[in-house]
This record gives C-alpha cells, sequence and structure tokens, in this order.
C-alpha cells in the first residue's frame, strides 16, 4: 500500500473513532409546556440545565421539545416522546403509562395575577372561584382546582394568557410565579401585579414513559447527588434569583 492510500486510511479510522462515542450517546426527548426561565428553545431554562446535566451523568443526552400543555401530556403517555420535563405529582393516575421520577427537581409557587384587582386578598383556590380567571389549557392544578368556575376561559399560551389581563377580559390569570414574572418583566408590562400570597406551592417532578422504567431510579439519585453537590444551587442562582429582584416578597432556594 502507498503511503498516501495509508494515510487516507489512517485519518478514516481516526474520524470513525472519534464519532462513535456521539452516535452511540442515547438521546432522551422530553416535552414541555414550561416557558422561560423554566424552559426554552435553547436549553437554558432552569429545569432544561437541571435534567441535561443529570442525563449527562447518565451518558445520556436531552433534547426538549416545547408543546402544549395537554398535547404534551398525551404525546409522553403514547410515547411519541420518552416523557415530561415538569408536571406536578400524581398524573400517573390519569396517565398510567408515565412514570413519576421521585425525587423533585423544584418547589414552585402557583401565583395569580391581575391588572384592575392589586388590592386583592388571596386565601386560597376557593378566593377566586366566583371570579373570571384565564388559566392555560393543560395546567391540571389549576383545571382540577377550578373546575366549578363558571368563568373559566382556557388559553394557549402566555401571550393569551397575559392579554386577558390587558384587555380587562378577566379578573385574573392563573399562572406560575416564575414564569409570570418572567413574562412580565420581558414584554415590560408594569400594569401588571403578582397577587400574594401564593394559591399554593406544590414539587414538581420529572415523568418517563414506561419503556424508561429501568431509568426512574438512576435519574432521581441523578438529581440527589446534583443537590448535595451544589450543582441545582449553582443553577437556581444564576438562572431563578434574579427574578427576585422584580418581586417584593423575599424568597428562598426552592429546590430543597
Amino acid at each position: 500500500m502507498s503511503a498516501k492510500p495509508f494515510f487516507y486510511w489512517l485519518m478514516f479510522i481516526a474520524c470513525y473513532l472519534q464519532a462513535v462515542p456521539v452516535l452511540s450517546q442515547q438521546t432522551i426527548v422530553l416535552n414541555t409546556a414550561f416557558r422561560s426561565p423554566i424552559s426554552n428553545q435553547t436549553q437554558t431554562g432552569f429545569a432544561d440545565q437541571v435534567l441535561a446535566e443529570a442525563f449527562q451523568r447518565m451518558g445520556y443526552k436531552l433534547e426538549v421539545v416545547q408543546l402544549p400543555a395537554e398535547r404534551a401530556l398525551i404525546n409522553a403517555n403514547k410515547g411519541l416522546d420518552d416523557g415530561d420535563l415538569l408536571r406536578i405529582e400524581g398524573l400517573q393516575k390519569q396517565y398510567p403509562n408515565l412514570i413519576q421520577v421521585p425525587e423533585k427537581i423544584i418547589d414552585m409557587d402557583l401565583v395569580i395575577f391581575t391588572k384592575n384587582k392589586p388590592l386583592f386578598q388571596v386565601n386560597g383556590w376557593k378566593s377566586i372561584t366566583s371570579s373570571s380567571v384565564a388559566i392555560l389549557t393543560g395546567w391540571k392544578i389549576y383545571e382540577m382546582n377550578l373546575a366549578g368556575n363558571n368563568e373559566l376561559v382556557h388559553t394557549q399560551n402566555a401571550k393569551q394568557l397575559f392579554s386577558m389581563l390587558q384587555k380587562d377580559r378577566v379578573d385574573f390569570a392563573g399562572y406560575s410565579r416564575w414564569a409570570g414574572l418572567d413574562y412580565i418583566r420581558k414584554k415590560k408590562l408594569s400594569e401588571i401585579t403578582l397577587l400574594e400570597p401564593p394559591l399554593v406551592k406544590k414539587a414538581f417532578y420529572t415523568y418517563l414513559h414506561k419503556k424508561h422504567e429501568a431509568l426512574v431510579p438512576k435519574l432521581a439519585q441523578k438529581i440527589r447527588d446534583m443537590k448535595e453537590d451544589g450543582t441545582v444551587n449553582s443553577l437556581f442562582n444564576s438562572i431563578l434569583k434574579p427574578l427576585m429582584l422584580t418581586t417584593e416578597r423575599k424568597q428562598t432556594n426552592e429546590f430543597h
């Protein structure tokens, strides 16, 4: 064999060996209805980063797909995607093909925002059952707790949700604290007020389709490891903590 073909052959082998680890790394696709700062299209949101690191430590690559809330659950339950990035506990009762990873990612405040009732006294779900409220379709905790509300308006995204407030179509908009604060800050909606206290604080978990049942305990352990080694705390401080400056309520880290 001449020197030139031999050189090309060596180059081919070298490129192949470099590509093998990448090709052998399996991708896990999780969908989500969350938007910034919890999740975004560049996968730099808080949950994106926590789960990407956890899966990386297991030898997997994470891909996050943005979907409407109801569609996200349906796709995950059917196995069209590998799971759901972040949901409240107990959804496996309604979506039996999903397995809840038994280590929470974060505790989040579920709150209401308003334009015209900034002095309204929030006292749990019962305090808004007779008010007009906009929520996101597929956000199960709002749908379940406000099921008897005759003035419940379903919207498809944050833009529609806050537009209902801006146009005086509803008294309140139900959303998570972090996502709501991020949206009104970016859109400079100075007329919108976050009401305190929250309706409820809930732990949020990752769900995997049952075909990945073997990964569930491993993923839970990696998340615990990240809490113990400070990785989750670091991500919280860099991504979520800055949003505290937009509200007077002093909060503590909510993932412990």
